[in-house]
């Protein structure tokens, strides 16, 4: 027997199981070799889909792959990066323990300088960055508690050197005259240099570590330190100084009485 087969395009415009249905009556007057065909070009479809998807999930492989590799190479960068912000984190926490010290160590000196101070605007100078010099010791304790870390002072060696010069100073000097305010004056200036440099550093430090908010507060203190330096400036020149150049030495004053 010889069938005929129609066009496939003419039942592939139904559903199959529309098609295979006999209560329907659509395919009732088709034979089974039409239906096989039918059958077929459904499961050839179904194989096509089937490798396409296969193929995207292939591709999604590799692009996943890919993008994993990139975020490992991104991820070790980042590390490399965090390694060395490290460092220069513990280097800067390191120099705000140093100047922490030096505050803190300035703070006691300070009294001590007032009381030695000659001149009455010297020695409220003296007196005013002394409360400022305790506004600067909160300041950087403030500075640590942003940073995670626990306020610890590490001796300044450069600040020892500097109040003991001072003190130097006070011992070679005679009590109540203008020469002991100029050199007063002299040693406070090398300390105001020394912590304006540590202050500058410090803040320009603390921009690098991305710390913009640590910088605003030592920025602070370094044109407080600033003024301070500016004032000393200003009494040197208009008063301790003059006074200094009309002063005589103690020996030269006692073999004019005897004369």
């Amino acid at each position: 027997m010889v069938h005929t087969v129609r066009p496939v395009e003419v039942f592939l415009q139904k559903p199959v199981e529309t098609l295979l249905n006999p209560g329907i009556g659509f395919l009732s007057s088709f034979n089974n070799h039409e239906v096989l065909i039918i059958n077929k070009q459904r499961a050839m479809e179904k194989s096509t889909r089937a490798k396409k998807n296969t193929g995207k999930s292939t591709g999604n492989t590799t692009r996943s792959t890919s993008n994993a590799k990139k975020a490992g190479m991104k991820e070790t960068g980042m590390k490399e990066k965090s390694s060395n912000q490290s460092m220069l984190e513990k280097f800067f926490v390191d120099e705000l323990k140093d100047i922490y010290w030096a505050e803190k160590h300035l703070t006691k000196a300070l009294t001590k300088l007032q009381k030695a101070a000659t001149s009455e605007d010297l020695g409220n100078a003296f007196a005013d960055h002394q409360a400022q010099t305790e506004e600067h010791v909160s300041r950087l304790e403030q500075v640590f508690e942003m940073l995670g870390e626990t306020a610890r002072a590490k001796k300044c060696e450069a600040m020892e050197g500097l109040v003991n010069e001072a003190q130097t100073i006070l011992e070679d000097t005679p009590k109540g005259s203008a020469t002991r305010d100029v050199g007063l004056i002299m040693a406070a200036q090398k300390v105001e240099h020394y912590e304006i440099a540590t202050y500058g550093g410090l803040t320009q430090l603390a921009k690098t570590i991305g710390r913009d908010d640590i910088a605003e507060i030592l920025m602070q203190t370094l044109e407080e330190e600033k003024e301070t330096d500016e004032l000393l400036s200003s009494i040197a020149e208009n008063n301790s100084n003059i006074n200094a150049s009309e002063e005589e030495e103690e020996g030269e004053e006692e073999e004019e009485e005897e004369e």
